[in-house]
C-alpha cells in the first residue's frame, strides 16, 4: 500500500604529498551520484503520492455518503454510497438497502436527507437510489475500469464501522474475478484489490489514481488479510442505465460464470485472433442455455454474435434484453481450437 525505497569516504590518505583535498573536505553538490542526498528522490516519491491521495480525498470524498435503512421487518442497518449525478443519484450495494424502498442520507457537510430506492439488483450487488429534495450535490465521476491495470493505486472511501469519511489505499491486485452474491449467483468482472475495506464500506467508492471511480466496494472474505472486492464501473454503468430506464435488469442468461484471463500467446496467433484476452468459463449452471449448448468449464468464450468478448464486463454487457429468447452463436477457444455453439437464451429471473 504504501511506497518505500544510502557514502562513505575513505580518508586514509587525505593527507598524502600532493593531493589537492579541497574536492574532499567539500561536500558534493546536492544531487549528484553517491553523495548523502540520495534520499530526497524517495522522499519526493513519498511526498507525491501522498499529495495524490489528498487530492484524490478532496475530489471524491464529498460525493460518499452514508446511507441508513430501515427495512419492512424492523430491523436496520448502513452502508455507503456514492452521488453519481448532482440530481441526487447514488450508486450502492443491494446487500445495503436490503429491499427497503427508503433510506436516509448523510452528506460529508452534514446534510441529511431522505432518499428512495430507485431499483436494486442482488444479481451485481447494486442498487440505485434517488434523493428526494431538489438539491445540487456533489458528484464523481465513474470511470473505465477495462483501462485498470494490476498494480495500479486503488482508494477506498466510505464509512466503515459507523467511521465517517474514512479512507484507505492499496493497489489494484487483480481483474476479472468472479464473486458469489447472496442470492448464490456469480457476479462477474470483479475487482481484487488490498485497500482495506470493513463493514460499513459497502456501497462505497473505489477511486484509481485520476480520481475516477472504478468500482462500487462490494465484499471482503472472512478471516482473509488485503482481499477485498468491488464491482467493476462499466458493470456499474450498465446497471445503473437499466434501473434508471426500467427500475430493474432485464437481461439475457446464458448460465455460466467468467472471469478475464490473457489467451495464451502461441494459440492466438496460430488461430490469427486479434484480441489477446478472453473470458474464461469458471462455471456451467445445470440445464442452463450454456449447458444445452454444450459449454464446458474452461471454454475461454471470444465472441457473442460476432461482437468480441475481451472481459468477463463484455461477455456481461453483451448478454443484454435485446438478446432475451434469441439464439445465439457463442465463438469459444477449447484447448487450441477455435469452436462454435448455439444456445438458446431466456431472461434471466
Amino acid at each position: 500500500m504504501d511506497f518505500y525505497s544510502s557514502l562513505i569516504l575513505d580518508d586514509s590518505d587525505r593527507f598524502a604529498e600532493g593531493r589537492d583535498d579541497s574536492a574532499l573536505a567539500a561536500p558534493p553538490p546536492a544531487g549528484e551520484s553517491g553523495t548523502q542526498d540520495d534520499d530526497p528522490p524517495d522522499d519526493a516519491l513519498l511526498d507525491a503520492y501522498s499529495r495524490r491521495l489528498t487530492r484524490i480525498v478532496e475530489e471524491v470524498g464529498p460525493s460518499v455518503v452514508r446511507l441508513d435503512v430501515r427495512r419492512g421487518d424492523g430491523r436496520g442497518g448502513s452502508g455507503s454510497g456514492v452521488i453519481v449525478s448532482p440530481d441526487g443519484l447514488i450508486l450502492t450495494n443491494s446487500h445495503v438497502v436490503g429491499g427497503a424502498k427508503r433510506a436516509g442520507v448523510l452528506t460529508l457537510d452534514g446534510r441529511s436527507l431522505s432518499g428512495r430506492v430507485l431499483g436494486d439488483d442482488p444479481d451485481t450487488d447494486l442498487a440505485l437510489v434517488r434523493v428526494d429534495e431538489n438539491v445540487a450535490l456533489p458528484a464523481a465521476r465513474l470511470g473505465d475500469s477495462k483501462r485498470l491495470r494490476p498494480g495500479e493505486i486503488a482508494v477506498a472511501i466510505g464509512n466503515p464501522l459507523g467511521f465517517d469519511s474514512t479512507v484507505t489505499a492499496g493497489v489494484v491486485s487483480a481483474l476479472g474475478r468472479s464473486l458469489r452474491a447472496a442470492n448464490g449467483r456469480m457476479i462477474d468482472d470483479v475487482i481484487q484489490t488490498d485497500a482495506a475495506l470493513n463493514p460499513g464500506n459497502s456501497g462505497g467508492p473505489l477511486v484509481a489514481s485520476n480520481g475516477e471511480v472504478v468500482g462500487i466496494n462490494t465484499a471482503i472474505i472472512a478471516g482473509a488479510q488485503g482481499i477485498c472486492f468491488a464491482v467493476a464501473a462499466n458493470t456499474a454503468r450498465f446497471v445503473l442505465g437499466e434501473l434508471v430506464r426500467h427500475g430493474r435488469v432485464r437481461r439475457a442468461w446464458l448460465g455460466v460464470g467468467a472471469s478475464t484471463i490473457v489467451l495464451p500467446r502461441r494459440i492466438a496467433l496460430r488461430l490469427g485472433l486479434e484480441q489477446t484476452r478472453g473470458a474464461v468459463i469458471n462455471e456451467v449452471e445445470k440445464d442452463s442455455p450454456a449447458d444445452h449448448a454444450g459449454l464446458l468449464t474452461g471454454d475461454i468464450v471470444l465472441a457473442v454474435e460476432g461482437e468480441p468478448v475481451a472481459s468477463a464486463g463484455d461477455l456481461l454487457r453483451l448478454l443484454d434484453a435485446s438478446r432475451i429468447d434469441r439464439v445465439a452463436l457463442v465463438e469459444v477457444l477449447r484447448r487450441s481450437d477455435r469452436r462454435r455453439f448455439w444456445a438458446a437464451l431466456r431472461e434471466r429471473r
